[in-house]
């Protein structure tokens, strides 16, 4: 019987909740992201400004299971048995995975760090803090089996072994849900950092009073759910990972000088490293009328602020990136995006090698 025919065959034995041991045992795994073709430059790439049909593309790989696409980008010199930094990427609530790979434009710098990235689209309907204004969110009922199941595609296809590092990055209510989620199970024996893109942050880094507009926020959010957390805050992870905040200067109040998960791995100080600046825009925004600047406005060039809490135990990375003159939705710029994955590639990683 063929993979396929086995896979079908165990998920008839077994049942939907044992998808992902059928799809390993069977060997799907590799064999379906086998016919994703590696493209220079990357398959839907924008150029200076995306479009709105680049924008709608899900994606040029899928999930067996549920049929969902999702978009997978590595170098195409890539070796069998080469190392690879992977960084599952989510987008935040409103949002989809194609303006998420160009929010934070990993993609741009595959062959240079030797990345793999995989970046889906939520299925999930619902509202934000229970607002009654429906938008696609990230829900543990619709998602998060999805996002188990790209995770193991991809270790199947790459090989777990070759993963030197793993890293969630999420972007707004994408960096809730990693947060979420960075320690179940499933996550906490396999993630070796966080990257929360204006996803909360670990020591609360408080939003502008103006970031919801003149109506202000929804009654509901000011207490969060397990879903979505209240806005600016962050749960300081149980099991051990190196963290990334990243925030627009206009979107929070302040960025607090001092991290509980320094404290916990015993950093020392924060140090202000050199600041990175660009010349050249990023490749998105989600600027809207009647939301001001702590909202977002056009993507521009720009600055941004480094802090590095340095020596923390194991070597783990734990640092601050301030983007000024910014607000929520304007893309990361190149130069900035590249110093955030030197800092993801100096963390220690080899969970899924252990």
């Amino acid at each position: 019987m063929s993979a396929e025919g086995d896979y079908r065959q165990c998920r008839r034995t077994l049942g939907s909740l044992a998808v992902a041991m059928c799809a390993t045992a069977s060997g799907l795994g590799a064999q379906a992201l086998a016919d994703v073709v590696c493209e220079t430059p990357p398959p839907t790439h924008c150029g200076e400004r995306c479009s709105r049909e680049q924008i709608a593309d899900r994606g040029n790989a899928v999930d067996p299971d549920t049929g969902r696409r999702f978009f997978l980008d590595f170098p195409c010199d890539l070796a069998p048995d080469e190392d690879v930094l992977f960084i599952l990427s989510v987008h935040g609530a409103g949002s989809i995975g194609n303006w998420q790979r160009h929010y934070f434009p990993a993609l741009d710098y595959l062959a240079d760090h030797r990345l793999v990235i995989a970046t889906p689209t939520a299925a999930g309907s619902g509202s934000i803090g229970g607002s009654g204004s429906a938008t696609r969110m990230w829900t543990a009922a619709e998602d998060d089996a999805h996002l188990r199941n790209v995770v193991e595609l991809v270790l199947e296809r790459f090989g777990r072994e070759n993963i030197r590092s793993f890293w969630l990055a999420g972007h707004s209510q994408g960096g809730m849900t990693s947060n979420r989620l960075v320690c179940t199970d499933f996550f906490r024996d396999k993630v070796d950092g966080w990257l929360s893109l204006s996803g909360g942050r670990i020591g609360r880094a408080e939003i502008s009073p103006d970031f919801f507009g003149p109506s202000g926020p929804p009654a509901s959010l000011s207490q969060g759910s397990a879903d979505t957390p209240r806005p600016g805050a962050a749960v300081t992870p149980a099991c051990d990972i190196s963290y990334i905040f990243t925030s627009g200067e206009l979107e929070i109040v302040a960025l607090p000088d001092t991290s509980p998960l320094a404290e916990k791995y015993a950093c020392g100080p924060r140090e202000r490293r050199a600041d990175v600046v660009d010349e050249h825009a990023g490749y998105v925004t989600g600027a809207s009328p009647g939301r001001g600047p702590s909202w977002g406005r056009e993507a521009r060039p720009g600055t941004a602020e480094v802090y590095l809490y340095p020596e923390c135990e194991g070597g783990r990375v734990v640092a601050d990136v301030l983007r000024l003159d910014k607000g929520h939705t304007e893309g990361l710029e190149p130069r900035v995006t590249e110093a955030i994955l030197r800092l993801m590639a100096s963390a220690p990683g080899g969970k899924l090698a252990s």
